[in-house]
């Protein structure tokens, strides 16, 4: 048979029964589209942790309070929470660690700030004058923390860009009086937006002098972590060596498995990050991928159907010489048409699916070619297989009871 006039049949042969075609093909619509509209979103979801997590810094080491027992994770061993990293260990990094760009301690806690009539719950973040080094923090308006304000207790504050427009709208905000935790606070600064997401904002915070914040708001010498900023690339794991060794000899710990902090570069904390939304888009592909197995059922079920109904048409072909081949290759390519086109809709679907969840939830959606063309070859496979089957049943039927069959 010329594929020409295979083409020609397997057309005429969809369309017969629009409906059921129709029908038959909007399970793998429904499959394809899902699939690659979850892909899109796990991976808009990890390139949006990624590029939040770059954009804290260059060359930065963190050290965070709390013992190291493996991968990067805040909630182990109460990494973040835990209470031995203090302004001390910061200013001995700066005094005695070389190849450094910024060192700023930092301490961060969440508080409710009100301005007039108008309030938010936000993180307040204190901070030293090298913050802006370390984070890469750019300021819009105003003025950042100075070091005179770090040693006067100065009750200053420079909003985040979503906290401005949270407390001050379109109004200026610098000169302006918050409260924050029920404290007066005179605003000086409006940094930059930096970006970020419902899962990481950084613009949503306040900044404070880091004394300031230990005297009046946290209570205590303690800080959640110090970030160090190293001069470039090639220094950075000299740094991380050197700032690890200096603070086991001020905590006077001899095995660095009894740590009491742990210290991360970007790289560690991006790659763990890469983990966890790399899993999660897996998930979200492998729940989507049940609705294509359930299209691939409907397929089979239609083409049973087909080969029932058209049993004295392919008696018919076999008694004036159609091969076992012919009649396979028939049915085979019916059922991998209506894959095809199911495919070609369903990517249509997937692109417009994702764009409406990302619009909606406020998501970032990434469609990447690759999960185009996987979903296309899954649909292309699903085709095949569960063609395969009926295809072959319709093959084998014999010519003289397919013609006697009512």
């Amino acid at each position: 048979m010329l594929t020409s006039d295979l083409l020609k049949e397997t057309y005429s042969a969809v369309t017969a029964n629009k409906v059921r075609s129709g029908l038959t093909m909007l399970g793998i619509v429904i499959g394809i589209g899902s699939v690659i509209a979850m892909v899109s979103i796990g991976q808009g979801a990890q390139s949006s942790i990624e590029s939040s997590i770059q954009s804290i810094g260059s060359n930065l080491v963190m050290v965070i309070p709390g013992a190291q027992k493996g991968g990067f994770s805040p909630a182990n061993s109460g990494r973040g929470t835990a209470q031995s990293l203090t302004l001390d260990d910061a200013m001995a990094i700066r005094e005695q660690v070389d190849n450094l760009k910024a060192v700023s301690p930092e301490v961060s806690r969440r508080y409710q700030v009100t301005q007039k009539d108008k309030n938010t719950n936000t993180s307040i973040v204190g901070a030293t004058a090298q913050y802006q080094i370390a984070k890469n923090l750019e300021i819009e308006q105003g003025v950042f923390i100075s070091e005179l304000q770090e040693k006067t207790f100065a009750k200053v504050a420079i909003l985040g860009p979503t906290t401005k427009n949270d407390l001050f709208g379109d109004s200026s905000a610098i000169g302006e009086t918050i409260k924050i935790n029920q404290i007066n606070f005179k605003v000086i600064g409006v940094a930059k937006s930096k970006g970020g997401s419902s899962f990481s904002n950084q613009d949503d915070q306040i900044f404070v002098p880091i004394a300031t914040a230990q005297h009046f708001l946290v209570g205590n010498d303690y800080v959640n972590s110090i970030n160090i900023s190293a001069k470039d690339q090639e220094s950075l794991s000299m740094v991380q060596s050197q700032v690890k060794a200096l603070l086991l000899k001020r905590h006077k710990i001899k095995n660095e498995v009894d740590a009491d902090f742990s210290l991360y570069t970007q790289a560690d904390i991006v790659a763990a990050a890469s983990t966890v939304t790399g899993t999660f888009t897996i998930l979200l592909g492998a729940i989507a991928g049940i609705s294509l197995l359930v299209g691939g059922i409907g397929i089979m079920n239609m083409m049973l159907t087909t080969v029932t109904e058209r049993t004295r048409e392919i008696g018919l072909r076999k008694a004036i010489g159609a091969r076992r081949r012919d009649i396979s290759s028939q049915f085979l390519a019916e059922a991998v048409m209506l894959t095809f086109f199911g495919g070609v809709l369903g990517v249509l679907f997937g692109f417009s699916l994702s764009l409406v969840v990302s619009r909606l939830f406020n998501l970032t959606s990434t469609i990447s070619t690759s999960a185009v063309l996987l979903a296309f070859g899954v649909s292309a496979g699903i085709g095949i297989i569960f063609g395969y089957y009926p295809a072959k049943r319709a093959s084998k039927l014999n010519p003289i009871d397919a013609l006697r069959y009512e």
